[in-house]
């Protein structure tokens, strides 16, 4: 009776869910026909398909919900198949009515099984909370508590201002300074107890004597030389370490408000994202090939908003959307701020506290020697080297691990 009760319930939540994701009126499918059909058969009713690729889901869920031990095995080739995805099909970030079946399915046995037991299938618990945050299942689903990891930022020492740097170097160069002159007054005053007086030496000639005075005042104009770029070596070194540091990127939360296609570039996507009191701006995105607007559109992202603003193909763009990226490039995804992330809120990353700069340079290239050390790791967590990107709400993920950040 609990069984019958619960694949009902499933049926009813699947039946609603999918209605509202086809703009149809939910009351249209009545209570008879949800009690008396089967999955598959129910599916077919509201949804019409017959792709090959979607019925292999329905015929999935149709398998977990009447088999009665079998359902972890196929909880563990769903968490496989959903590794390397956000969505059962294709590769960009909108649910479709496969992810909706499945979802309903996969649900009512989710909510019987220990947090130990679920922490076996990450993809799933990740996949089932995007889809129960973004897909409307009704009131009488049951949102799943999916149990986040906690994120706590490794230690890092913080790095010395350039500032700090230079008044140090003085400080050891001038230190210098004085104990050599230390040295050298004691050497002269010390004269060890029966040393006898050295017979004079012939006086050199004028010529010598000015011949020594010009190698003297050459000796004397070096030291000042040598001393003079060793003080501007640390200072240069400040300087190219601070080009490479991640703190002078201005990385922010954004919430893309609408999405639209290039009017004339086949491959980019324009988008405006709301970074919170009223700072809303335009941003072109060479993201066509693996997202629709539809998929941006009210999609937190994680940008960097103090490049140089300039024209990509006749439309001005003012930022730059981070994503991750396979190493083949054939999967491309925005990286995902965690939820409770403040629209508009600084990324951190431990260690680096410098001020960013109001407009990178690109004449240095600094994106160029940065973005070589932004990658997710082997959890998905988006990083600079090994640093995670962290908000307020913890850190910035992708489902695509081991990838490229840029």
């Amino acid at each position: 009776m609990a069984a019958a009760a619960d694949l009902t319930g499933t049926k009813r939540v699947m039946a609603y869910a999918l209605c509202k994701h086809l703009n149809v009126d939910p009351s249209t499918v009545s209570n008879t026909s949800i009690e008396e059909s089967d999955i598959a058969s129910l599916f077919s009713h509201i949804v019409k398909s017959s792709q090959d690729e979607v019925m292999k889901w329905v015929k999935f869920s149709s398998d977990f919900s009447g088999s009665d031990g079998k359902q972890h095995a196929l909880l563990d080739n769903l968490n496989q198949d959903l590794s390397q995805k956000s969505v059962l099909l294709g590769d960009g970030l909108k649910p479709s009515v496969a992810d909706i079946v499945v979802f309903a399915t996969v649900q009512a046995f989710v909510t019987r099984v220990s947090d130990s037991e679920l922490q076996k299938f990450p993809h799933v618990l990740r996949w089932m909370d995007y889809i129960q945050n973004i897909v409307d299942f009704g009131t009488t689903s049951r949102k799943i508590n999916v149990t986040k990891s906690v994120f706590d930022p490794p230690s890092h020492p913080k790095k010395a201002d350039k500032g700090d740097t230079e008044s140090s170097s003085k400080k050891a160069i001038s230190g210098q300074k004085i104990a050599d002159k230390s040295n050298g007054s004691a050497d002269s005053k010390k004269k060890p107890a029966g040393e006898t007086k050295a017979p004079e030496k012939e006086k050199p000639t004028a010529a010598k004597d000015n011949k020594t005075s010009g190698e003297k005042k050459k000796d004397k104009s070096a030291g000042k030389t040598a001393e003079k770029a060793s003080e501007k070596a640390p200072e240069k070194t400040a300087d190219k370490d601070s080009e490479c540091s991640i703190s002078i990127l201005n990385i922010q939360v954004g919430l893309i408000r609408k999405a639209w296609k290039h009017p004339s570039a086949d491959s980019l996507l324009v988008e405006e994202i709301d970074l919170g009191d009223g700072n809303v701006r335009q941003v072109v995105s060479g993201l066509a090939k693996y997202c629709s607007p539809d998929d941006l559109t009210n999609r937190h992202v994680v940008l960097i908003t103090n490049v140089k603003p300039g024209k990509l193909r006749d439309v001005m763009s003012a930022g730059l959307v981070l994503c991750a990226s396979t190493e083949d490039h054939t999967a491309v995804e925005p990286l995902i701020p965690p939820e409770g992330a403040k629209i508009g809120e600084r990324i951190s990353f431990a260690g680096f506290d410098g001020k960013p700069e109001d407009v990178l340079n690109p004449k240095k290239k600094q994106l160029d020697k940065i973005t070589p050390h932004l990658r997710t790791d082997e959890n998905g967590t988006a990083t600079f080297k090994g640093i995670p990107f962290t908000t307020s709400a913890g850190p910035c993920r992708s489902s695509i691990r081991n990838g490229n950040v840029k």
